[in-house]
């Protein structure tokens, strides 16, 4: 598990590799990625917004921003966490993944947190560092 901490909002990430959803033949690789927000600081918060990047071990890198995640925007008040799993392919057996939050407190103030940079390795191959 990878975990970050910024402004006392700590986001850990599990990624797993999907096998069943993979076709190495195909340079088709899978894997799901855990996710849990925790709120450990003292005023309510929502998160709005998300940027992924995304490269592969050819250094191809591909961003992903939108609103939310997995269509919420959740709120999570002091002591409060929220979870959620989603995926992504790569054409290589390897790459890693990085991001950052965008949140808004109770007051209205904009910031952002930092997701951990995780790693995406298939386990069948040899793993090649990013």
């Amino acid at each position: 598990m990878y975990s970050q901490t910024t402004r006392s909002i700590k986001v850990t990430v599990k990624p797993f590799y999907l096998e069943d959803q993979s076709s190495p033949a195909d340079n088709h690789f899978v894997w799901a990625y855990h996710v849990r927000i925790e709120n450990r600081g003292r005023e309510t918060v929502q998160l709005r917004r998300r940027h992924w990047k995304i490269t592969d071990n050819r250094g191809q890198m591909q961003e992903v921003r939108g609103p939310g995640v997995v269509g919420e925007q959740p709120v999570l008040a002091p002591g409060e966490r929220f979870e959620y799993t989603s995926g992504v392919p790569l054409s290589t057996a390897s790459g890693f993944m990085t991001g950052r939050y965008q949140m808004v407190s109770e007051t209205g103030e904009r910031f952002e947190i930092d997701v951990p940079t995780f790693s995406l390795d298939c386990p069948d191959r040899s793993r090649v560092l990013n």
